[in-house]
């Protein structure tokens, strides 16, 4: 939660921040895939453009608009509550391709329904954040993709409904986040989010132990009843468990059961943390499998000073997708996109075509600091000259992805 604020901050918080988007309840498109430069969400994807909206619920629904688009492309609407879960994908998978307005709204909302809303969605937190993913097949694709992206649309429901608005929530000061504050200031970052997060039903019993600790809702923390040394213990514990989520974070070594819906992410606190630092704003496994590739075949760390790597594909290993595929480059310190000489962050299905093939149909990449070679440099994905990892991202994976029919080819090491 509080690493989900800090995106939040940055992207609608702090105008005039590096990393700033727009205002609450705004929908921005960035026309362009990710770089090295964006640097507010760690393990970003770089070949589906996106769209972002930070939602304040607390005075009213925002009503979100998908223009209809061609059957062949696949884009979605990803809404994430405060806690990180995946609560609904309007778009390809949910919706088709038609498009419609979709009425978000925050827990317990009661009020009427306009015509022309496609569905209603309830968040379970007034703060939420929405991602839209488009598709990109290929470079000279981006007009196509920003031509969409201009259809993209959101509105408070009494701008939609043309009624009168509801009145403004509290314009409390938002707490100020950074890398580093979420872990020196945890409790008082944490403290301050649960007033827009309602516990999830079976959640009671850990909320009341926060509250014991004086972690509650609209409650400054520490307050003056703790004793110093209590506030350095708890305060210690932050920082040891931000170790022990990094930790289990690097473990991790596939994304199918680390996103989901808040009933399928039910009491599983560690995992859910150590997703969100592992890859805030995982897709849940229907709308998209991730592959993470942090060792070679051997089981040693994948590292750019020392080794040169191939992931070889044959017809047989292909990863079945019903939309399309990406495998993308990581330096492991930052988790962030890796600079390179040409500019290449990521082979993908639409670019497929233009590898280099061998003389037995298999098509060899290679993951490396140093080019291979004008001969082999259209398979090439540059490697950061230090330790990393891969993502391969299936979007729309099929079944044989999803129940072990197929498995990812190894990374291995050249000698």
């Amino acid at each position: 939660m509080v690493k989900n604020y800090l995106t939040m901050y940055q992207y609608a918080l702090k105008p005039g921040g590096s990393q700033y988007k727009g205002p609450l309840n705004t929908l921005v498109s960035i026309a362009r895939v990710y770089t090295p430069e964006d640097t507010a969400i760690i393990t970003p994807n770089s070949d589906t453009p996106y769209s972002f909206i930070v939602f304040d619920l607390r005075a009213e629904p925002v009503v979100v608009t998908m223009p209809p688009i061609e059957k062949d492309r696949y884009y979605s609407l990803q809404l994430i509550d405060l806690y990180t879960n995946n609560v609904d994908y309007p778009g390809t998978r949910v919706d088709g391709n038609d498009g419609g307005d979709f009425l978000i709204t925050g827990p317990g909302w009661k009020g009427d329904i306009p015509k022309g809303i496609k569905r209603v969605i309830e968040m379970p937190t007034t703060l939420a954040i929405g991602i839209i993913r488009t598709q990109l097949s290929s470079p000279d694709d981006l007009d196509k993709v920003k031509e969409i992206q201009a259809g993209y649309k959101a509105a408070l429901l009494s701008a939609y409904a043309e009624t009168p608005a509801s009145a403004p929530p509290p314009s409390g000061d938002w707490v100020p986040i950074s890398d580093e504050l979420m872990v020196t200031n945890y409790w008082s970052l944490a403290a301050f989010l649960l007033q827009f997060a309602p516990p999830y039903s079976g959640d009671e019993a850990q909320r009341a132990n926060l509250a014991k600790l004086g972690i509650r809702e609209r409650v400054v923390w520490p307050g003056a009843d703790l004793p110093p040394e209590t506030v350095t213990l708890i305060n210690d514990v932050a920082v040891a468990t931000e170790k022990e989520i990094r930790d289990e974070a690097a473990r991790l070594t596939d994304s199918s059961k680390i996103f989901g819906t808040p009933e399928f992410m039910k009491g599983r606190f560690m995992v859910r943390a150590a997703a969100a630092q592992g890859g805030i704003y995982g897709n849940s496994v229907q709308e998209a499998l991730y592959v993470i590739y942090a060792f070679d075949a051997q089981k040693a760390p994948l590292d750019g000073r020392t080794g040169r790597y191939t992931l070889t594909f044959t017809p047989e290993t292909l990863p079945p997708v019903d939309a399309f595929w990406s495998l993308t480059m990581y330096d492991r310190p930052k988790q962030f996109l890796v600079d390179n000489p040409i500019d290449r962050y990521l082979i993908n299905s639409p670019t497929f075509a233009g590898l280099k093939k061998s003389d037995n149909g298999q098509i060899v990449l290679y993951l490396q600091h140093e080019s291979p070679g004008p001969e082999l440099e259209s398979n090439w994905l540059p490697a950061p000259s230090e330790i990393f990892y891969a993502v391969m991202r299936l979007y729309l994976p099929r079944a044989e992805a999803l129940d072990g029919r197929w498995t990812p080819p190894p990374i291995e090491a050249l000698p």
